[in-house]
């Protein structure tokens, strides 16, 4: 590399008159370079416990980054969700029913320890798909929440009716039975009315709840909720309109005559309306307190 004018040969410094940063001292070195940093400096590196803090929070920011699904993606497991929902509580009550050697309460344990844990392990399993709905009833409330789209609403609720009729036919058929069978259950009155009326306020009120708050928790609160309400309500709790029309369509433990349906679909649906009422209504008290 060539030296600077004032350099000699091989960059022997030449004497010079000037003065300033080319003053030298005794032993005739410049005191700029004296002076100046070290020609090779270690760069700071991170530790490995670094690195694994920034590969941690990388991997965090990815997994929780949404995911937008196509319609087809939801409606698909809407479908499936909803099949299978029923299908437990079809199957569980036929189960229960064989082994329970005529013991109604015994049958009605194992319904209801089915019917619980299949709700959360198939919220679990489509929440972040669809959001797991799997009743006409929280999809009527996302809607009018502004969550979902009326027309994907109706989507879903279809979806719904059908996939639950295909899950009632699924469970029939893996226990031998006819694959449609109209129930012959009675299960009327105003009693009864009442109770899925407040089993549908309540399932509602959970997922409200706990979805604004609490959204990890979802799956286990309303699989907590269904396995209560099954023994608190005196109808055990159907709170779902595609269950309830597929639970029509079989003669087992688990049935409704289809006679009984309208009146629980107008319960149902009033409970939902009243807790997204409740809700929405606590929702904007809040808004209007955070601005004050």
């Amino acid at each position: 590399m060539a030296g600077t004018a004032d350099d000699g040969p091989l960059g022997s410094p030449r004497p010079s008159s000037r003065q300033g940063n080319g003053r030298r001292n005794s032993e005739g070195v410049p005191r700029r370079i004296l002076h100046a940093r070290p020609p090779y400096q270690s760069l700071p590196l991170s530790s490995p416990r670094d690195n694994r803090r920034v590969c941690t929070q990388d991997e965090t920011r990815r997994h929780r980054t949404p995911m937008k699904f196509t319609l087809g993606a939801r409606l698909t497991a809407e479908f499936i969700g909803t099949a299978f929902l029923v299908a437990a509580v079809v199957g569980s009550g036929v189960m229960g029913e064989k082994l329970a050697g005529g013991n109604v309460a015994i049958a009605l344990l194992a319904n209801t320890i089915a019917t619980g844990a299949a709700l959360i392990a198939l919220i679990s399993m489509f929440g972040s798909v669809s959001g797991a709905h799997f009743n006409p009833v929280v999809s009527l409330a996302d809607a009018i929440s502004g969550d979902l789209s009326w027309p994907d609403a109706r989507a879903y609720v279809a979806v719904q009716v059908v996939g639950g009729i295909a899950g009632a036919a699924f469970a029939h058929l893996m226990f031998g039975l006819p694959v449609v069978s109209l129930a012959r259950h009675a299960r009327g009155g105003p009693a009864l009315a009442l109770s899925e009326f407040i089993a549908t306020f309540g399932l509602l009120s959970v997922i409200w709840g706990c979805s604004r708050f609490r959204p990890a928790m979802v799956p286990v609160a309303v699989g907590s909720y269904i396995t209560a309400a099954y023994w608190f309500t005196a109808s055990t709790s159907f709170a779902n309109p595609a269950v309830t029309i597929a639970r029509s369509l079989s003669n087992t433990f688990a049935g409704i005559r289809p006679v009984d349906v309208p009146l629980f679909l107008g319960a149902q649906i009033a409970g939902g309306l009243a807790a997204t009422w409740v809700f929405r209504r606590l929702r904007r008290v809040a808004e209007i307190q955070r601005e004050l």
